[in-house]
C-alpha cells in the first residue's frame, strides 16, 4: 500500500538510504561520543539522506520489496556502518594506544581521566593526543568526506548482502595490524628520548651513588617527555593528515571488496 503522494518503493528506498547514512554519521569520529545526543544525529542524518537521495535513488531497488528482503537488506547498511565506524576509530585507538604508552614512561600510570567519548578511563597522554587527533580530523574537514563517501558508497556497493567471502577480512586485518604499527609510530620520538635519559641517570647513579636518581627522574622524563612532543607536534600532525587521507580509501576499498 501507498502512502499518499509516496509509491512504496520510493519510500522503501529512503529508509535504506537513511538507515545507510545514520550508520556513517554514526560511525564518524566527531560525532561517535556520547556528547552528541542521539537526537541530533536522527536529525542530521533525516535531513541529510532527504538532500541526497534524489542522487542515490539511481542505485536502490526498483520494485518493491517483501518485509524479509527489506528486513535483511536494512540490516546489512547498519553492519556497513558498523564495519565503517571500525575503520574511521582505528586511527584514533592508534593514537590512543602511542599517548598510553608514553603516559607509563613518564610516570602517569595512574593519572587517569574519564574519556567522555568511549566512557571509559584513560589514561592523561591518552586524553590529550586523542584530542589534538579530533582537532587535526575538524581541522582538516575530513568529517565532510563522509558525506561524499555516502554517494560514493552507493556507486561500489548498492543495497544488498555483505559478501565477507573475498579479501574483505584480509583487509580488515591487515588495517587492525596497521593501527598498532601507528600507535608506535606516534610514540617511538618520545620512548627513544626517554630510553636516552634513563640510560644517563643509570650511568650517573654508577658514578655518583648519592645522588637520588629515582626522584630525579620524575621531573626528568616529564619534561622531555612534553619537549619532544612540542617539537615533533607537526611531524605528528603531517602524519595524521596522512593517515585521514588514506581512512576513507580504505573504507571506499573495502565497499568494493564487499560487493
Amino acid at each position: 500500500m501507498d502512502l499518499p503522494f509516496i509509491p512504496l518503493d520510493q519510500l522503501q528506498g529512503y529508509l535504506l538510504c537513511l538507515a545507510r547514512v545514520i550508520a556513517l554519521i554514526a560511525a564518524i569520529p566527531a560525532f561517535a561520543g556520547i556528547q552528541m545526543t542521539a537526537q541530533i544525529k536522527i536529525g542530521l542524518a533525516v535531513m541529510t539522506s532527504l538532500l541526497l537521495f534524489p542522487a542515490m535513488l539511481p542505485y536502490t531497488p526498483k520494485a518493491s520489496l517483501s518485509l524479509t528482503e527489506f528486513g535483511l537488506l536494512i540490516v546489512n547498511e547498519v553492519l556497513l556502518g558498523a564495519i565503517i565506524g571500525l575503520i574511521s576509530q582505528m586511527v584514533f585507538a592508534a593514537v590512543s594506544f602511542g599517548g598510553t604508552v608514553i603516559g607509563y614512561q613518564m610516570g602517569f600510570a595512574a593519572a587517569n581521566i574519564f574519556d567522555p567519548q568511549t566512557t571509559q578511563q584513560l589514561s592523561l597522554i591518552s586524553q590529550f593526543v586523542n584530542i589534538l587527533a579530533l582537532l587535526a580530523f575538524l581541522s582538516l574537514d575530513i568529517h565532510q568526506y563522509y558525506f561524499r563517501a555516502i554517494i560514493e558508497s552507493y556507486r561500489l556497493f548498492p543495497p544488498g548482502l555483505l559478501d565477507f567471502s573475498g579479501n574483505a577480512v584480509a583487509e580488515l586485518m591487515r588495517l587492525a595490524s596497521r593501527m598498532f604499527v601507528l600507535g608506535v609510530q606516534f610514540s617511538a620520538p618520545v620512548l627513544v628520548l626517554l630510553l636516552l635519559t634513563n640510560l644517563v641517570l643509570g650511568l650517573l647513579a654508577r658514578v655518583f651513588p648519592q645522588l637520588n636518581v629515582f626522584i630525579l627522574s620524575f621531573p626528568l622524563n616529564i619534561g622531555i617527555a612534553f619537549l619532544v612532543m612540542g617539537l615533533t607536534l607537526a611531524a605528528t600532525f603531517s602524519v595524521l593528515r596522512r593517515e585521514f587521507d588514506t581512512m576513507i580509501e580504505n573504507i571506499l576499498q573495502l565497499m568494493h571488496l564487499l560487493h
